[in-house]
């Protein structure tokens, strides 16, 4: 995605105060050793309260106010409005280093990233808007992210139209329904909620609330397996005012819309995947260190002088590396072919999950006590089964794309 021309309206005065915020950034230059230590300092800062976020569901306000501080929620905003205008792989830097210390957080931080990355592209949404948006989170750390899915709908990934509905009033719109898995709902300053209008025919698309209107109300709160502090509770919205100018990217069904592209898609597939591949990463660490310094009086040495350890401890590595290799070439291309990119998150994401299995078979009960945080980290791993897209999509997209490539003159002297 490029960012729109500003050069137009642009004026010296502007252009002086972006160059001077770039001079001000509060981290260390992006390609620089010390921008890597700082994101090794925040990971480790983020593992040691991990355990606390788990089990009391918390959400994670400390951490995301430590990336504010750095100017690390804003990454993904043009240069032009005071962000960094950064790269997937810069990105995914980021994104690794918070997951492998808190996977919650990250989680949170992907959703602002690809929001921003794409919103000034957008150009259904007013510019006035886009830019207080991305000005807000610069300034602020405001977050934002898409509400879509529904109780009764489910994900709309799969069809279907929400049951939110946009009722026209005054100078603006009433907002009315509910969304389930509303990541980050706890710290975010806008919901951008997929609704539709009740006009004849339905228009369909994005409404933009503040977080804090009147009329926007906690329903269900989040209590899930893993990925316990992402405060990703149900968002439940009563005579919602909004004016007219925030309905963002509203459109007829079926009507070209401002969906992912395929440099989208690389992007959510990418850091998406990179959550999980974080999660595995904390996991392959606490088996190394736990297999090195524990030795049964029966044994009378570190179960790491096992061969059976020494393989396991292989086998993680080994999908790790893989995990590592397909998401850097991924990234650095920053553009997959559309019908393929999903299957970045299917592989990633599936070997990611395979690498913790591996340690918690080998580790056996100690892996699985609520002590040690291997089974906290087998909980969150989980999780990536349920993010869009889902195996079976991935799959079946797959294979018909595969199948449409073979000629049925060949299929039939098979």
């Amino acid at each position: 995605m490029n960012a729109p021309d500003f050069a137009a309206g642009r004026t010296d005065t502007n252009a002086q105060k972006a160059a001077q915020k770039a001079a001000q950034r509060r981290h260390p230059p992006l390609d620089s050793a010390a921008f890597g230590a700082l994101l090794a300092q925040l990971s480790a800062e983020f593992a040691a309260s991990a355990a606390d976020h788990d089990r009391s569901g918390e959400f994670p306000h400390g951490n995301l106010a430590r990336l504010h501080e750095y100017d690390l929620l804003s990454l993904t905003v043009p240069a032009e409005l005071g962000g960094a205008g950064v790269s997937l792989p810069q990105a995914l830097q980021v994104v690794r280093a918070v997951a492998r210390g808190e996977p919650s957080t990250a989680l949170v931080l992907v959703m602002q990233y690809l929001f921003h990355h794409r919103l000034q592209g957008n150009q259904r949404w007013p510019h006035d808007l886009r830019e207080r948006v991305a000005r807000e989170a610069v300034r602020d750390g405001a977050l934002i992210n898409s509400l879509r899915v529904e109780p009764e709908l489910g994900t709309p990934a799969r069809g279907g139209l929400p049951a939110t509905l946009a009722t026209r009033s005054g100078e603006g719109w009433l907002i009315n329904g509910s969304k389930i898995y509303s990541t980050g709902s706890p710290g975010l300053t806008w919901l951008a909620v997929w609704a539709r209008s009740d006009e004849t025919p339905p228009r369909v698309g994005v409404w933009l609330a503040p977080r804090d209107a009147p009329g926007v109300r906690v329903g269900t709160p989040w209590n899930h397996l893993g990925m316990r502090a992402t405060g990703s509770h149900e968002i439940v919205f009563e005579n919602v005012f909004v004016p007219l100018s925030h309905a963002v990217d509203v459109q007829l069904p079926g009507e070209p819309g401002a969906g992912l592209d395929p440099l989208g898609v690389a992007w959510m597939s990418v850091l998406l995947s990179a959550v999980y591949d974080g999660v595995a990463r904390a996991a392959r660490d606490w088996f190394a260190q736990w297999a090195a310094t524990r030795a049964p009086a029966n044994l009378g040495a570190p179960l790491a002088s096992l061969a059976s350890f020494q393989q396991t401890l292989g086998r993680i590595d080994a999908l790790l590396f893989n995990n590592r290799v397909l998401l850097d070439a991924t990234a650095h291309a920053e553009r997959v072919a559309l019908e393929e990119a999903p299957l970045v998150k299917y592989t990633v994401t599936n070997q990611a999950i395979e690498a913790v299995q591996l340690a918690v078979e080998a580790s056996g009960n100690p892996g699985l006590s609520r002590d040690h945080p291997l089974e906290r980290h087998y909980r969150d791993v989980l999780c990536a089964r349920i993010h869009t897209p889902q195996n079976d999509s991935v799959l079946q997209a797959a294979g018909r794309t595969g199948f449409a490539g073979v000629e049925p003159a060949a299929a039939g002297r098979a």
